[in-house]
């Protein structure tokens, strides 16, 4: 996983400029979003800052700037702001939509409008409506010099913004709103003005995904659907690739409305193993950081697991009900703290608790284990003696290709699905293994014995597994 418990997370701007204005990408792959920060040696913007806003401000340190502006291209859907938090902390001005309601004081900004930063560095705010109603781009010059536009959740790298967010009355209109405001970027923008999204590296706010990782207005005109398609060919297709977004989702807008403050990073109290116990049994969360593979050979009885390595945080905040105290295990206390980081990005908090070591340490019993295998086992074994078959992926996944005869629970349907599952013997798998394994440990800590697949699902067919669907 690229992301770490320290701030340490920028990379250079996709094209280092020998001069003008220096653009420093702060990523946040667990999420698939980035934040940017612009400086002229001087002076300083940031475009969509995280919750964790040490990041941002271990920059501003670093190349002794200081930060004047900070600007937001919507009100979020897919996790917490550190706007308001990083304006206060540093004196700068808070940008907004004027026609955003929010709880707190900001400097309300509209469609056309300039700001000044510095001797050089101009910002313009555009109205780009699609992926809410009220979006705005932000195009930067250096003086009269195009250079980029920081487009948040509108125009993508080979997509846009998903229009779905606000609920089923106004998708229509925002998928077309969406179509005209890339449009309009693309004849208002030179061609070679930089792109610079805040979603589309893997985020569930994004209609579609792109390997790439810097664009320009030029090269999405060549490749990008919303630019290439009609709008009824556009709109066609897009509605029919959306799939399921993650339930926390609803959360997020409400808590950036409301003005979120600067998250607590301190470690949680400790929990010994009859404490972690006592949790579990009051049906509290009790969360196993580790590796999928570790977890599977052995783990306190009823934890779950949501390894570091995958999706962690979308995955546990689209399964938990909301409020649910959650605990963190982990190897390290780095690791309890990188957990941490990435749960306040969607508004988790404080964890109730924590523990480090291994199963050894957080139990008084002997540790709980379950089978891990491959397709070509899942393969073998049906020859054998009747299994059953979960599917844990998403319904399009499974509508697109899939093993004859397997069940299909998507993972984020699970937790309140379990009693759904076939008695039986149950092989569970997904398209990688990381969520299968998080199904694997909700199904052990229900006393069911799960053997997880471990594999890519491209390998069930090589193996001679019989696949049905449109893709298969």
């Amino acid at each position: 996983m690229s992301d770490h418990s320290t701030p340490t997370p920028v990379t250079e701007a996709s094209r280092p400029r020998s001069a003008g204005p220096t653009i420093r990408i702060v990523d946040t792959p667990s999420l698939g979003d980035r934040s940017y920060l612009v400086h002229d040696g001087e002076v300083a913007f940031v475009v969509d800052p995280q919750r964790d806003i040490d990041r941002l401000l271990e920059i501003l340190r670093a190349e002794d700037v200081r930060l004047t502006h900070v600007f937001e291209t919507h009100i979020h859907n897919d996790y917490v702001t550190g706007g308001l938090a990083l304006a206060r902390a540093t004196g700068a001005q808070y940008l907004i939509n004027a026609d955003d309601k929010v709880s707190f004081d900001r400097t309300p900004i509209e469609d056309g409008e300039l700001i000044e930063i510095g001797d050089r560095m101009r910002v313009r705010a555009i109205h780009t409506p699609g992926h809410t109603f009220t979006h705005l781009s932000y195009a930067l010059t250096d003086v009269d010099e195009p250079i980029a536009v920081f487009t948040g959740g509108s125009l993508l790298y080979g997509a846009t913004g998903r229009p779905d967010l606000l609920g089923p009355d106004h998708t229509d209109a925002l998928v077309r709103h969406q179509h005209a405001s890339a449009h309009k970027l693309a004849e208002v923008l030179p061609d070679e003005t930089e792109v610079y999204p805040t979603h589309g590296f893997g985020s569930f706010c994004s209609a579609g995904q792109s390997e790439a990782t810097e664009s320009t207005i030029g090269q999405e005109k060549r490749a990008n659907p919303v630019l290439t398609q009609d709008e009824e060919d556009y709109v066609r297709d897009l509605l029919a690739g959306l799939a399921a977004w993650p339930a926390y989702y609803v959360h997020m807008a409400p808590a950036n409305s409301s003005g979120p403050a600067a998250p607590d990073l301190s470690l949680p109290e400790q929990a010994d193993a009859t404490e972690l116990r006592r949790r579990i049994e009051a049906g509290e969360w009790v969360v196993d950081l580790r590796i999928r593979t570790a977890f599977a050979a052995g783990h306190a009885p009823g934890t779950l697991n949501f390894g570091l390595d995958g999706a962690f945080a979308t995955y546990l905040g689209w399964l938990i009900a909301w409020g649910t105290p959650v605990t963190l295990l982990g190897e390290t206390a780095a690791e309890v703290a990188q957990a941490q980081r990435e749960l306040v990005r969607i508004g988790i908090d404080r964890p109730a608790a924590h523990a480090t070591g291994g199963p050894q340490n957080w139990s008084t019993d002997a540790p709980a284990s379950f089978p891990t295998a491959t397709f070509a086992d899942l393969e073998q074994v049906r020859h054998h003696r009747e299994v059953v078959v979960l599917d844990v992926r998403r319904a399009d996944e499974y509508g697109s290709a899939r093993i004859e005869g397997a069940v299909n629970l998507p993972i984020h349907e699970l937790p309140r699905r379990l009693a759904e599952v076939p008695a039986g013997e149950v092989w569970v798998h997904c398209a990688a293994g990381y969520r299968a394994s998080i199904a694997a440990s909700f199904l052990d800590a229900a006393g069911r014995r799960p053997v997880a697949i471990d594999d890519q699902f491209e390998n069930a067919a090589k193996v001679g597994l019989h696949l049905v669907g449109p893709q298969a």
